[in-house]
């Protein structure tokens, strides 16, 4: 664990320690524990969420039986038809 030093404004400073009276614990847990939440986040969670989203578009319809022939549909150049009309 490293130790750092925080200016905090005096609105938030009153809010912490209110909230760290009324949780029984210390602003620097609350701090912790928000700063973890943010920008760490729940790994179980996000891991969840990850595996949920595997396959979401699996068994579409409106794509052809190829995604390769829809990609390059989708890529198709058109520079050159551009260029010649000029």
């Amino acid at each position: 664990m490293h130790r750092t030093q925080l200016y905090l404004d005096d609105d938030l400073w009153n809010a912490l320690r209110n909230r760290a009276r009324n949780q029984g614990t210390t602003i620097s847990d609350l701090v912790r524990k928000a700063a973890r939440e943010r920008y760490l986040g729940n790994l179980d969670e996000r891991r969840e969420a990850m595996l949920a989203f595997v396959g979401i578009r699996k068994g579409r319809k409106d794509l052809p039986d190829s995604t390769e022939e829809y990609v390059r549909s989708l890529r198709r150049d058109t520079r050159r038809e551009r260029l010649g009309r000029r």
